[in-house]
């Protein structure tokens, strides 16, 4: 029986891409930035290109450059060979993988961007490689032992060019000013989505607000809840700034002092909590939950304290925020 340490397996092969990463770090220099440079000019797409595992690495190359504000699509070289190169124009770039740079199915890709001028990166660890000498922007990668020393399959290297492609997507982001509000226009959906949205995406607006008078007599707050289903509701000066509010646990402190006999604002709780509609719907739930007195209802007001919206804490669970 083979004595086979699973542990040290895993911490090798973790040591070997960590030293390969490394190596990476030290290698970076002017040609990552001239790349990034070319890549601001860039009127089209960048199209991400490769074969086997360098494929797989370009095609979450391309998902990460789109989901942060890079136009760019993965094309399989095969493909493009069959039709597909007629989807890339003279506007757009060509980024390549490809380990040993003499991918063969890379050969009909290369030849297009030279006919046409098509800027094209290439990212190898062979910098006298067939790609690397066609390429008009080199990166090029440590030839770092792969994780899987008997086979070379595809491990430490493919981990490089993962990591070279994130700083790509991240330089761009960056230097673009891309936000957060920019990326949750293409994440819309899910927990990111939920993490990204505004309190201007989730409040209730206008005639949803339970809202009146300082001057209104309890009976007409009392109504006023019950109407609007919110648990509470806002105090309103003359001038429509959010002075208070009234919330089911201020009934409750007031049920034997006439209640109903009184003014709003002797009632009221005065300078609530709110919010602005920029900020974020994770950051409402954290002002609704901090400390010990949480609450259940934020009103969302603009600059001069006037209510354009209230989030119900229910509101913010059922985005998915937790």
């Amino acid at each position: 029986m083979i004595d086979f340490d699973p542990v040290a397996s895993a911490r090798r092969v973790i040591a070997l891409e960590r030293d390969g990463l490394d190596a990476l770090l030290q290698s970076v220099d002017g040609a990552f930035s001239a790349t990034i440079e070319r890549l601001r000019r860039v009127n089209g797409r960048l199209i991400c290109t490769g074969v086997g595992k360098s494929g797989h690495v370009a095609r979450k190359i391309a998902a990460t450059l789109a989901s942060t504000g890079t136009l760019a699509y993965y094309v399989h070289p095969t493909e493009a060979s069959h039709g597909d190169l007629g989807m890339i124009t003279p506007d757009d770039a060509v980024l390549a993988l490809s380990k040993s740079g003499e991918t063969r199915e890379l050969g009909d890709l290369i030849a297009y961007c030279r006919r046409f001028s098509v800027p094209l990166i290439g990212m190898t660890t062979q910098a006298e490689s067939t790609l690397a000498r066609a390429a008009d922007y080199k990166l090029i990668l440590p030839d770092a032992p792969e994780a899987c020393g008997e086979t070379s399959a595809p491990t430490t290297s493919t981990t490089l060019m993962m990591a070279l492609g994130d700083a790509l997507a991240i330089a761009l982001l960056e230097h673009r000013g891309f936000t957060a509000a920019d990326f949750k226009t293409f994440h819309p959906g899910g927990a990111l989505g939920a993490a990204l949205a505004t309190a201007g995406d989730i409040m209730h607006r206008g005639e949803e607000m339970p809202l009146i008078a300082r001057s209104a007599p309890m009976s007409d707050v009392l109504i006023e809840m019950t109407v609007k289903s919110f648990g509470c509701a806002g105090i309103a000066d003359e001038d429509g700034r959010l002075v208070g509010i009234i919330t089911d646990g201020d009934l409750r402190r007031h049920m034997g002092d006439a209640l109903v006999e009184q003014r709003a604002d002797a009632i009221m709780t005065p300078d609530p909590k709110t919010g602005s509609p920029g900020m974020l719907a994770a950051d409402a739930l954290r002002e609704m939950t901090a400390g010990k007195a949480k609450i259940m209802q934020l009103f969302i007001v603009d600059a001069d304290n006037r209510p354009q919206g209230i989030i119900h804490l229910h509101d913010l669970l059922r985005a998915g925020l937790k």
